[in-house]
């Protein structure tokens, strides 16, 4: 078992989930707007739904990952593809974080969980994301590939939650950061592009 590689694959998940997307800031807005406990419902039903994209991708992908060397490296040079097009993104964005809360509806806990939920399972971009993401990082010669999808599934998930919660724990707090230091969403936005790249070379040099 690869335990390097499973500590690189944390950094980049913890990288990833810090820097500003549309699941985090609307964490964030309901934090500041409606209180914690609501950024929290949003952030459960946010990592529940990805639990739905690790089933998918561990057992769709986990038999051509073991039986097809060939389909193996298209799935690798595709899933670099995809993510040096999620940096390009990126570098074409503004850098600007916008912290309007005018789109911020006052909801119950209980909605906010199953919007998150929904959010996320209906989003086919985060099954594409798992699809590139993960392949590259099987740490085991000895564990199944789903078993394998799985752990790391659980371990974007738990990675994810944590940071998740502690910015809507810390909402207050890091949006007034982000209003007096205009400058730190360049630092983020460039610290997505260099871990979008960073995976995507890492997943070209690696081997099944």
């Amino acid at each position: 078992m690869d335990y390097n590689l499973l500590f690189g694959f944390i950094a980049a998940v913890a990288a990833l989930a810090f820097s500003p997307g549309p699941d985090n800031i609307y964490v964030l807005m309901q934090s500041v707007t409606n209180g914690r406990a609501y950024g929290l419902a949003t952030v459960a039903g946010l990592i529940s739904g990805c639990i739905v994209h690790t089933t998918l991708v561990a057992f769709g992908v986990s038999a051509i990952v073991k039986n097809n060397d060939t389909i193996f490296l298209i799935l690798k040079l595709l899933g670099a593809a995809y993510l040096l097009y999620l940096a390009f993104k990126v570098y074409r964005s503004d850098s600007k974080i916008n912290l309007s809360n005018s789109d911020v509806p006052k909801k119950t806990l209980r909605q906010l969980y199953k919007q998150g939920f929904i959010m996320n399972v209906l989003n086919p971009k985060v099954s594409i994301f798992f699809l590139a993401f993960f392949p590259g990082f099987l740490f085991s010669q000895t564990l199944s590939n789903v078993t394998q999808f799985y752990v790391l599934g659980l371990l974007f998930m738990l990675v994810s939650f944590i940071i998740f919660s502690l910015i809507a724990i810390l909402a207050g707090s890091i949006a007034d950061y982000l209003k007096s230091h205009k400058g730190f969403g360049g630092f983020l936005k460039w610290l997505q592009i260099f871990v979008f790249v960073g995976i995507a070379l890492f997943i070209l040099i690696s081997e099944k």
